[in-house]
């Protein structure tokens, strides 16, 4: 085609045909298609890769290279051959890097993403083989598993032998106690049992985790559509974050593996109206999830609530009872399945059956995570209104779960990251609750598009209350609750006024023993228990020499507490506060321990600490 000749004599060339836009990634849906219809999965596999699979091909390589120097160092002091595997692994990487930028078709990169995977289970192995003990999980779930094949209970059965050994944590309670009982669903040392017979130790449960989390990858891999195959690598394996929890013996992982199924693509469960070979498979692995760990528990109603919602829209004039039906079935298998894992157990010792899996919720373990009870716990003095971060935290899933059923068309593609943010309001807020679960919420997000609820069932609000701005003043006021009980909590003054005096130690820069008068200021009788913190955490419960066990309101008395080991360092560079907590109402108290006119940090080396004065370990979630 000639160009257009113009007055004057000058000619403008011809535009050139426009190129098509490239596929974005949130363009591609649940079974990888992009609009019109067409589907990367059947285009031919000589097609050129997206710069956004090799994006994710290479942000999977990358996450291959945290934690693996540290594994090698350690491999080579130990077990050389290990970090001669390790060091093969280097070169996949480095290989596998290369070849994300230059593969020329889609069914290579695919290779190049399997390749990958492979480099990190090795990778986990190695780990694996390194470090295998478990933390207080593990070795909870081992000594379980050990009660099965001899025919014992279970569940209220404490064990503190168990806690001797370095680095097994111990979930301390406000009443001055400790936790030494197995406290989850009972599929994880059902399933550790029949290896415990082979594997003797602690790393039969180990082992148990760590093949679910593997196993779980590998599913997840294969039910993604092909270009975010390398983020599920990434998510599930890379940064060594799942891989960690799954080496200590983490339950969850058991979850995480069953709710993949569950996850992938879980709006087409019950579709027309039926549950079909799939949906049934779908809800055995729900009921299996939630007798592995209590974490599956909070996820179920989301599920459920989005699920009736989406039948209910698709099923058009039939919708309200054929979305219930197909959604009450969904529920009694799931509930059938978990019934069948727990029937055992539940018979065997019912009530401590029941005592056992409610355990996390009602132990009112110590403040410990990374939520807003750190207010409390940290940057102030104390509370005297704990329970109200507890209150806070089930109103905040409660508005949740109603905000998800009036918005579910909003907030559907959310479903597997909501449940997890009550736990931000909780007293045990720790980071292990939002990690653990993690790559839930890339298969939800890469195999259920927003399209997906569009035609959801959704309750008719009042026609004021129709508009943006309406909306998000009944979103708001549905968290409102959750809000005003964190703010309580957050702002109550501490219940006791402490005057702490410490006792020095003679050339060391440290104390044997406090003195301390404390007030009770508060309208209700108060059982007092000590501990001291630098830093995170908590240290083991220091010793009532003398006082009152328990202070009647505005009463004081003076203690006379020891720490741990009969004695304790002043740390160097942190301040060492004495902690006072109850249980009955839950309330902390904080005061600082001066160390001026203690020796100074001399030439002569005082006694050993305690482990009383190592950070509060983690908690079971």
């Amino acid at each position: 085609m000639e160009g257009r000749s113009y007055p004057g004599g000058g000619t403008v060339a011809p535009r050139p045909p426009e190129a098509a836009a490239p596929v974005r990634p949130e363009q591609v849906g649940a079974a990888g298609t992009a609009p019109g219809g067409v589907g990367t999965g059947a285009e031919p596999g000589g097609a050129a890769p997206t710069q956004w699979h090799r994006g994710m091909t290479v942000i999977a390589t990358v996450s291959l290279f945290i934690g693996t120097r540290g594994s090698w160092t350690n491999a080579m002091a130990v077990h050389p051959w290990i970090a001669g595997i390790i060091s093969v692994c280097y070169a996949a990487i480095l290989v596998a890097g290369v070849l994300a930028c230059t593969v020329r078709g889609r069914r290579a990169l695919t290779r190049v993403d399997a390749g990958v995977l492979a480099t990190a289970l090795l990778l986990m192995a190695c780990r694996y083989a390194l470090h295998h003990a478990g933390v207080d999980e593990g070795v909870l779930t081992a000594q379980a598993a050990t009660a099965i094949d001899h025919g014992r209970p279970i569940y209220d059965q404490p064990w503190p032998w168990l806690f001797h050994g370095t680095g097994i944590g111990i979930t301390k309670t406000m009443g001055g106690g400790a936790d030494y009982t197995y406290g989850y669903p009972p599929l994880a040392p059902l399933l550790t049992a029949p290896v415990h017979l082979l594997v003797h130790s602690t790393a039969a449960a180990t082992m148990v985790s760590t093949g679910a989390l593997a196993a779980g990858t590998v599913l997840l891999w294969l039910l993604l559509p092909a270009p975010w195959r390398s983020a599920a690598t990434a998510v599930c394996l890379g940064f060594d974050l799942l891989p960690q929890y799954a080496r200590e013996g983490y339950p969850a992982m058991l979850a995480f593996a069953l709710l993949v199924p569950v996850v992938v693509r879980w709006t087409d469960t019950g579709a027309g109206g039926r549950l079909g070979r799939y949906g049934v498979l779908r809800a055995v692995c729900l009921g299996a999830a939630c007798a592995s760990q209590q974490l599956a528990w909070f996820f179920t109603p989301f599920l459920l609530v989005a699920l009736y919602a989406v039948r209910r829209g698709e099923l058009g004039a039939r919708g309200p009872r054929g979305a219930l039906a197909v959604t009450a079935r969904y529920t009694g298998i799931a509930l059938a399945s978990w019934g069948v894992l727990n029937a055992y157990f539940a018979a065997q010792d019912p009530r401590g059956w029941l005592h056992g899996i409610l355990l996390p919720l009602t132990q009112k373990a110590i403040m410990h995570g990374q939520g807003v009870v750190d207010i409390s716990n940290y940057f102030t003095d104390g509370s005297s209104r704990l329970d109200f971060y507890s209150y806070g935290s089930s109103l905040l899933l409660l508005g949740l779960l109603a905000a998800t059923c009036l918005f579910v068309r909003r907030l559907g593609p959310a479903i597997t990251i909501l449940p997890w943010a009550s736990f931000y309001f909780a007293t045990r807020s720790q980071d292990g609750y939002f990690l653990m679960l993690t790559p839930l919420w890339l298969a939800a997000l890469a195999t259920v598009p927003g399209s997906a609820f569009a035609r959801a069932w959704q309750p008719r609000l009042p026609a004021r209350l129709r508009g943006r701005r309406a909306k998000a003043a009944v979103a708001a006021g549905l968290l409102a609750p959750a809000v005003l009980c964190v703010s309580v909590a957050a702002a109550s003054s501490p219940p006791l006024t402490m005057k702490v005096t410490p006792k020095m130690a003679l050339a060391h820069h440290g104390f044997v023993s406090v003195t301390v008068r404390v007030t009770n200021n508060a309208s209700t009788a108060l059982t007092p228990h000590f501990a001291s913190r630098n830093g995170q955490g908590s240290s083991d419960w220091w010793t009532i020499e003398s006082g009152a066990r328990t202070l009647r309101p505005h009463a004081s008395a003076t203690y006379r507490l020891t720490p741990p080991g009969g004695y304790r360092e002043f740390p160097p560079h942190s301040p060492l506060y004495l902690t006072a907590f109850t249980d009955n109402p839950m309330t902390i108290t904080s005061s600082l321990i001066s160390s001026k006119g203690a020796p100074p940090r001399g030439a002569q080396p005082g006694p050993p600490e305690d482990g009383g004065a190592s950070p509060q370990a983690r908690s079971n979630p």
